[in-house]
C-alpha cells in the first residue's frame, strides 16, 4: 500500500491487526475506533489457514461490547480468539517499546506468550482480575479507617499462585528469545553493536507471597498491590547501556525491528503456523545496508504474507521486487 500520508494506508493494517486480535495497535480504546458521528464499526475479513477458510467479523456498537465472530459463530469470551491468526505488526509506533514505562514492554512479552499459550493468557486475565480486587479491597480499608489481615491473605494466596505461573513461564520465554534476538539483530545491523535484553522482577529474589507480606504496611499507605509480576519489566541494551539515552535513531529503529523479526520467529515455531507479517512505514530513518539485511531476512520461505506500507512506490517497488515473492501494488 502505497500513498502520501492521511490517506489511510496504516488504517488497513491495523484493520487486519484487528482481526487477529479483536483490538487496535495503534488506539486499545475501542470505542475511539468508530467514526465520528456514525454508531458502530464492522471489520469483515477472509483468511485462509490450514487449508481452509476462517472468515472473521469484528464489530462494536457505541454502548455495547464488542462481538468476534468466526465463521458466523461469536465468542464467548473474546480471549479464545487470540492466537487463531498469528500476526507480528512493525510500526513507528514500536518506539513506545522504548520511550514509554514498564507497561508498554509487559504487554509486549504478554502479548508474544499468549499467541501460543492458552493457558498463560488466562493466567493473566485471572490475576489481574484478583489484583483488581485486592486494590479494591485496600481502597476499602482506608476509606473505613479498617483492616482485616486474613482477608488479604486470601488475595495474596490467589496472587501468589498465578503470578508465580506467570513468572515462571516469562522466565522460560526469555531464555528461548533473548538468543533469537540478538541474531535478528546482528543480521539488521551487521554486528556492528552488542545488544541486550535483560528481566527486571522482584521475584527473581523472592517468592510472591513473600514480597506481598512484607509490603502490607506500604500498600495500606499506597491504596494499591505495590508488589507482583504486574509491575515488571524489560531492560532494553545496547554496549551495555540504555538504548533509549545512548541509542541512535537508526540503532533504536534496528532494536525494535530485531525485537520483532524475533517475535515472529518465536511464535512461528510454538505455533507452527506462519504468522502474517505487517510492515508500517519502516523503511524511512534506515540506511540501504539495513534495508537491504530486512529484505534479505524476508527473501525466503519463512515468511509467508506481508503487508507493507510507505509513502515512497518507488522505493516500496524496488524493495518488493528483490523479494522473489508475488506482489501487488496498491497506489492509494
Amino acid at each position: 500500500m502505497v500513498g502520501p500520508n492521511g490517506v489511510g494506508k496504516t488504517n488497513i493494517l491495523d484493520a487486519v491487526y484487528h482481526l487477529s486480535f479483536g483490538k487496535s495497535y495503534f488506539n486499545p480504546v475501542s470505542t475511539q475506533n468508530i467514526r465520528h458521528d456514525e454508531e458502530f464499526f464492522v471489520i469483515d475479513g477472509e483468511f485462509q489457514k490450514d487449508d481452509r477458510e476462517e472468515r472473521i467479523v469484528c464489530s462494536l456498537k457505541r454502548g455495547a461490547k464488542k462481538i468476534i465472530k468466526r465463521n458466523g459463530k461469536a465468542y464467548d469470551r473474546l480471549s479464545d480468539h487470540i492466537g487463531l491468526l498469528p500476526l507480528v505488526i512493525i510500526s513507528p509506533a514500536d518506539r513506545d517499546l522504548i520511550i514509554e514505562g514498564s507497561d508498554t514492554r509487559r504487554k509486549f512479552i504478554d502479548g508474544v506468550i499468549s499467541q501460543s499459550d492458552k493457558s498463560y493468557l488466562q493466567d493473566l486475565i485471572k490475576y489481574n482480575k484478583v489484583l483488581a480486587q485486592r486494590n479494591s479491597l485496600l481502597k476499602y480499608f482506608a476509606i473505613n479507617h479498617t483492616f482485616n489481615k486474613d482477608t488479604l491473605a486470601v488475595y495474596n494466596e490467589q496472587l501468589n499462585d498465578y503470578g508465580t505461573k506467570i513468572f515462571d513461564k516469562r522466565l522460560a520465554f526469555l531464555e528461548t528469545f533473548i538468543p533469537i534476538f540478538k541474531e535478528q539483530y546482528i543480521a539488521i545491523s551487521g554486528g556492528r553493536e552488542e545488544v541486550s535484553l535483560s528481566y527486571d522482577s522482584k521475584l527473581l529474589n523472592d517468592d510472591l507471597l513473600t514480597l506481598l507480606e512484607r509490603s502490607i504496611e506500604k500498600d495500606r499507605a499506597l491504596q494499591y498491590t505495590s508488589v507482583g509480576v504486574h509491575k515488571d519489566d524489560l531492560g532494553f541494551e545496547i554496549s551495555g547501556h540504555p538504548i533509549k539515552k545512548f541509542g541512535s535513531q537508526g540503532q533504536q529503529k534496528s532494536f525494535l525491528i530485531a525485537l520483532k523479526f524475533a517475535q515472529f520467529q518465536f511464535i512461528k515455531a510454538r505455533s507452527k503456523t506462519t504468522p502474517i507479517l505487517l510492515l508500517d512505514d519502516i523503511f524511512d530513518k534506515l540506511d540501504e545496508h539495513r534495508v537491504a539485511h530486512i529484505v534479505a531476512l524476508v527473501n525466503n520461505e519463512n515468511f509467508g504474507q506481508i503487508f507493507i506500507s510507505d509513502t515512497h512506490a518507488e522505493r516500496t517497488e524496488e524493495v518488493v521486487k528483490q523479494i522473489h515473492q508475488t506482489y501487488k501494488l496498491f497506489k492509494l
